[in-house]
């Protein structure tokens, strides 16, 4: 194979040509320690088949933690005082340097590995496994779009939703400290700075035609499979998806957990010249209002049902800038694309290593009644640096499911990289599969111990 534009590793991993019976194939290159470079995606057309955007992580971690004079300018805002001036801030936080194209030009921005120097930087390990990375904008699959989640006139079947995460420089430390060892990751420094801000792009597939708020759309190619429900073998296929929501999280003193989460939704109705500021606060939240039981959801909105019992979320009251949604269980801050049982707190309380909790007490065989205490062991408001099950043997990642996905992906990898790639050889000439299935869709198993997927939703 002659060199490109790609990383040795990147040109190993891209492993899916465009051969209709081409099977995707966990990959067994390791992140060489003589360059130290992580693999920049998994899946894309070999070079002599694609001439287009080549996705490159941004991995030049900052050795040394950033003085406080880094510290992003809106955390002098008070959130709880006026939560829309703290979330403007950070949108612009975010968007500086990388936006580019006020109008349908969107494509070439948030190349954040080309900065110098580099102020955003990416998880590894998000390449691996059959969501993993694709080699356009390096977007990984998170999550299925149920029918009528987005609008009442959306009834595209097999909808999927595709995201890709960047980390500032406070964050970019603290995964450098992670993973200054490639091939063995320390969970004992997953402890992120007051002043780590990350955002968090996420699209759709979706026909923007069935949903009023994608109108004026931004939207990205990408290398993906056709649908939610392709299998593994099936083809990749190059597709436009739409922008719908972008996350944020902030290590802010002010947080009494230690996190503030925000969400913006993307609505196109405002047909605003720079197509990026379409995207509109959704809201904010703070805790996970642990003493609100009552069991209430919207998955399939109309109109958008804030909870005034709700005192640590802060939902946008403007319906003509927010488009109806669905919210989190009971009226908490959740995104469009998530599940509406859930809030942005509850699921990244969970985040750990080994992944023993699920995201979601949903996500399990035999889960609890909604508003039950096992059920509200996932609407507490523990910090960070707290475990989730002090009984489990488990690590917190700070709240951070990106850094406890890449070390599930790298143990993951670690434990069955070679003997799936072995057996899908030999399920092709007629062997009798031999992995031991894991006990529900929700979990993996991983050296001999079954874990949770690591899942924003799941078909419902």
């Amino acid at each position: 194979m002659r060199k490109s534009r790609w990383t040795a590793a990147a040109v190993v991993l891209a492993v899916v040509s465009l051969d209709a019976k081409a099977q995707p194939v966990p990959s067994k290159a390791q992140p060489d320690p003589a360059t130290a470079k992580f693999p920049d995606f998994e899946f894309l057309p070999l070079p002599e088949n694609y001439h287009g955007r080549v996705f490159r992580l941004s991995q030049q971690y900052p050795a040394d933690r950033p003085g406080e004079d880094r510290m992003p300018e809106f955390f002098k805002v008070d959130f709880r005082k006026d939560w829309r001036t703290y979330m403007m801030q950070a949108r612009e936080y975010c968007f500086r340097g990388n936006i580019t194209g006020v109008g349908e030009d969107v494509e070439n921005g948030w190349r954040v590995a080309d900065q110098d120097p580099p102020r955003w930087f990416h998880m590894p390990w998000q390449h691996y496994g059959p969501n993993g990375r694709e080699g356009v904008h390096g977007l990984t699959r998170e999550a299925p779009v149920q029918p009528q989640q987005l609008a009442q006139t959306q009834v595209y079947q097999g909808g999927q939703t595709f995201a890709v995460g960047f980390f500032n420089e406070f964050g970019g430390y603290t995964i450098g400290r992670v993973w200054k060892d490639h091939n063995n990751p320390d969970v004992s420094k997953a402890s992120f700075p007051n002043g780590t801000v990350i955002c968090k792009l996420l699209f759709v597939d979706v026909p923007t035609d069935q949903v009023p708020s994608l109108v004026h759309p931004v939207q990205w190619t990408a290398y993906v499979p056709p649908s939610y429900n392709s299998s593994s073998s099936t083809p990749r296929v190059f597709k436009k998806l739409a922008l719908i929501q972008m996350d944020l999280a902030a290590r802010d003193p002010q947080a009494p957990t230690g996190w503030v989460f925000g969400t913006f939704q993307y609505n196109g109705a405002l047909n605003r010249p720079n197509l990026w500021e379409n995207l509109v606060p959704l809201g904010i939240q703070w805790g996970n209002d642990p003493d609100v039981t009552v069991n209430a959801s919207n998955p399939q909105p109309v109109v958008t049902k804030p909870n005034p019992q709700i005192k640590q979320s802060i939902i946008n009251p403007d319906a003509k800038e927010l488009p109806p949604t669905h919210l989190g269980w009971n009226g908490r801050l959740d995104g469009p694309v998530d599940n509406p049982m859930s809030s942005c707190m509850s699921c990244h309380s969970t985040a750990s290593v080994p992944a023993l909790v699920p995201l979601n007490p949903l996500f399990q065989s035999n889960p609890p009644a909604a508003g039950s205490p096992e059920w509200m062991k996932w609407f507490r408001n523990i910090h960070c640096d707290e475990s989730f099950d002090p009984s489990l043997p488990i690590k917190p990642t700070d709240f951070s499911l990106q850094l406890a996905t890449s070390i599930q992906n790298f143990n993951a990898w670690k434990s069955l990289g070679t003997a799936l790639s072995a057996s899908e050889y030999q399920a092709k000439a007629g062997a009798p599969e031999r992995s031991v299935p894991p006990p529900s869709p929700y979990q993996l198993r991983i050296n001999g111990r079954v874990e949770y997927k690591i899942l924003r939703d799941v078909d419902r």
